[in-house]
Formats: C-alpha cells, sequence, structure tokens
C-alpha cells in the first residue's frame, strides 16, 4: 500500500502575497515537492481543499486585524509543523510602523470612513500569538532556503540555514564594502544572510529586507554612522525602520535612538 503523501497548506494573513509567489518561483522544483506532498490548501494557487490536519502550514503575513487572533490559533490546531515566512509573518512587516504611533490616526488619513474598520493596534508576527516550529526571514525569503526547509521537513532533519550577515555573502561575492571604503550606509553587519548581497553588489546599501541576524550589534553600527558618516538620529531611526521596524533588535535600537 502506497505511503500518503504529507499535506501541506499555506495561508495568508496581512501580506502583498510575495511570500507565497516565492514559493510559486520555485518552478521546476515546485514540480517535484507535488511528487512528495499533497498541496491540501493553497488559495493562490489553486481552489482545491483537502481537509486537514495538515503536516507543514506555511504562513505568510502579519496578525493585524482582530479576527486574525482566533484564525492563527485554528491554524495551529490543524497543523503540526508550523512555519511563518517573510517580513511579515516574523516581525509584523512594514505595517508594524503603525506600532510606533496611533493607528487610528493612520486610518482617518486612508480612509474615508475609518469607522467601518477594525484593525488592531499593532502589526504582529505569528509567533507572538501561538507556537511556531521555525521562520523564514526575508521580504520576500530565499526560495532556495525555503526548498531546503521544505527538504528538511519531507526528511525528518534540521534545515541548514544560514545565520551569518550580509557580510558574509558580500565577500563570496568579492564586493568591496560600501560602508567602509564608499561610506554608503549599509545594514549588512546587523542583517541576516539570504538575499546574496543585492544591494551592496550593486553598490548600494543594504537595507535590512532579511532582518536581524543571530546577536546583531546595532549599537556598534549606530555609532559608526553616526561618528564616521555624521547621520542624524532621525536618519538612523528611519534607517532601522523599514522592512523589520518591529524585529526586536531593531526596535530597540530605534526607540533607544528616540529617547
Amino acid at each position: 500500500m502506497a505511503r500518503a503523501r504529507p499535506k501541506l497548506a499555506v495561508w495568508k494573513f496581512t501580506s502583498c502575497d510575495g511570500c507565497q509567489l516565492c514559493i510559486l518561483d520555485l518552478e521546476d522544483e515546485l514540480l517535484a515537492l507535488a511528487d512528495r506532498l499533497e498541496i491540501a490548501y493553497f488559495m493562490e494557487a489553486t481552489r482545491a481543499k483537502v481537509k486537514g490536519p495538515y503536516d507543514l502550514s506555511i504562513v505568510e503575513g502579519s496578525m493585524s486585524v482582530p479576527e486574525h487572533l482566533e484564525q492563527i490559533k485554528q491554524v495551529r490546531l490543524v497543523s503540526k509543523f508550523l512555519l511563518p515566512i517573510g517580513t511579515c509573518a516574523t516581525s509584523g512587516g512594514i505595517q508594524a510602523l503603525r506600532n510606533f504611533a496611533d493607528v487610528e490616526d493612520y486610518l482617518a488619513t486612508v480612509y474615508e470612513r475609518p469607522e467601518l474598520l477594525e484593525a488592531l493596534a499593532e502589526s504582529t508576527p505569528v509567533a507572538q500569538h501561538v507556537k511556531v516550529d521555525l521562520e523564514l526571514q526575508g521580504c520576500p525569503p530565499n526560495k532556495y532556503q525555503l526548498l531546503e526547509v521544505v527538504n528538511a521537513f519531507l526528511h525528518g532533519r534540521r534545515p541548514h540555514v544560514e545565520s551569518a550577515s550580509v557580510c558574509l555573502e558580500c565577500k563570496r561575492r568579492g564586493n568591496i564594502c560600501v560602508l567602509v571604503a564608499h561610506g554608503v550606509p549599509c545594514l549588512g553587519p546587523v542583517t541576516h544572510a539570504g538575499c546574496g548581497a543585492l544591494c551592496p553588489t550593486y553598490h548600494r546599501g543594504c537595507y535590512g529586507c532579511f532582518g536581524p541576524k543571530e546577536t546583531p550589534n546595532t549599537a556598534s553600527l549606530t555609532r559608526w554612522f553616526s561618528e564616521r558618516l555624521g547621520k542624524s538620529e532621525a536618519d538612523l531611526v528611519r534607517a532601522y525602520r523599514r522592512f523589520y521596524a518591529n524585529a526586536e533588535a531593531f526596535r530597540q535600537q530605534s526607540e533607544t535612538l528616540e529617547q
């Protein structure tokens, strides 16, 4: 008797859909995965729905409206392995800029009838509400890192996802450091590897779209920006409040600068 394939579900909360497209961008690899996984729920790709429970659930998006809080608990209940991917699901996303202001002010500015809307005061990551088994950072995440995680899941092993900084990727590509050599503000020293040093390769500073690396020394980098590059506190706050504004390391540093 043939062994049943593990069931895969892909869920979307507040996000731009880019992380789900990252899955679809696997193209040829996705066909191989489809032989090993039953794509049971993935509304970006198919209308077909197979009832859970699910062996692997991938979650895109942040918790930003009241119904999300109950929905993510239900996802956790029907999922054996829960994997949030991308900026929004792992830190709250760009929409977490509301966390530093009054969300009611944003609603009144953007919408004609804000009284018709319900929004949480903060945009928060999945892990703030339920237990997760692993997270994959990036805006969007690296599709090959995602493939590695799924492959590891299928083989029952620990995935190999590098925890180094973007600086290591620059070294591998033979890039001249834009921060040291050219004085270009770059978050590479405190940002998680995974993008392949895309921006520095084209002589632009890293924007931190893969979030904080493991144990980032944001205070040291902040002093470099301030003392050697002459950046103001306002400039530095904006630097840390881009893609991963709500990630603990970046949030703490930006709030320290405002004190």
